[in-house]
């Protein structure tokens, strides 16, 4: 759990069209922040690309119209964004709960007008990958990384998270495929099992940050193995010491204020603290899912006693 973390939701209301508002992504260009993510609503699953932006990552936040990609599928949602040499860079899904689909490559230089510049990966039918979905791009010892979930045919969804490096070093790819860093037994305790009888939902929302001491934090959504269903969900952080790992968990690190879940964030580096934008649905919300902010400094990131034994990523 995050010791002495503040923490500040609702961000915003948005607009009364977008019953929802998930997978928040913000990103600062230098000049201001952009706040990109899903609008739209979990009783229909209909989603459109949510952009806001504001001086300051507390706000005010202004809403923009939201983002036409042109891109097809079903599932068009959940942006992993960053802005590096002059152009924000977008990694998304075109699937979700299909099999299929792909992660889709975009570039803007005012996080307004996108051109798509092609498809980074594609997910590879009748294997761990048949469908893959919540791309986010990361750079760790300066490389380029997206990490993402990929998941086998069936239902429901049992995705793990895997990581693609690029060879060339640039954000245009190719894309090499390192495979699985992260599965469901390496979080047994706070992630429901594969044979788990009331089974959820995999692992998803991952994303990458190097810290400053050199460690690599991997941000996550996992499901609680037991608890109603639509209350399991949880923002957790694991810890290797390389990208690849292996991976060890710090667990859940935000427990919701009164009924509720939280889920698939964005974590940002401010100097030696660590800001989480994250989505959190709650009773006072009336269920709906709503953004919400929280920062800890990174030195009270640690594993937990059990855990510090273990040679492949000791904790300081």
């Amino acid at each position: 759990m995050l010791t002495d973390s503040r923490q500040v939701f609702p961000l915003f209301e948005p607009a009364a069209d977008f019953h929802d508002v998930k997978d928040p992504c913000p990103v600062f260009n230098g000049k201001e922040w952009h706040l990109f993510g899903s609008g739209g609503s979990t009783v229909t699953e209909s989603w459109l690309i949510y952009h806001a932006t504001a001086p300051a990552l507390e706000g005010p936040w202004t809403e923009q119209s939201a983002i036409n990609l042109g891109l097809s599928g079903s599932g068009v949602a959940a942006p992993g964004v960053l802005f590096s040499d002059g152009l924000f860079r977008m990694f998304i899904q075109t699937e979700f709960m299909n099999e299929g689909g792909t992660v889709e490559y975009l570039t803007s230089k005012d996080g307004f007008v996108w051109e798509h510049v092609g498809a980074a990966l594609h997910s590879i039918p009748g294997t761990s990958e048949h469908g893959i979905y919540d791309p986010h791009p990361a750079v760790v010892g300066g490389t380029c990384y997206i990490v993402y979930s990929g998941m086998p045919a069936g239902w429901p969804p049992k995705p793990d998270i895997y990581l693609a490096k690029s060879v060339t070093g640039t954000w245009e790819g190719p894309w090499l495929r390192l495979g699985r860093i992260l599965d469901h037994q390496a979080i047994a305790g706070h992630h429901n099992q594969h044979d788990a009888e009331d089974y959820e939902w995999g692992i998803e929302g991952a994303q990458l940050v190097e810290l400053p001491d050199g460690r690599v934090l991997l941000n996550a959504t996992s499901f609680l193995p037991i608890g109603a269903r639509g209350s399991r969900q949880r923002v957790f952080f694991a810890l290797a010491e390389d990208v690849a790992g292996p991976y060890r968990t710090c667990g859940p690190v935000l427990e919701p204020s009164c009924v509720g879940e939280n889920g698939h964030s964005t974590a940002l580096l401010d100097g030696n603290d660590l800001i989480l934008c994250f989505q959190t649905r709650l009773e006072s919300t009336e269920r709906r899912w709503r953004y919400g902010l929280a920062s800890v400094s990174t030195d009270r990131i640690t594993l937990p006693v059990d855990a510090r034994s273990q040679e492949e990523c000791p904790a300081r």
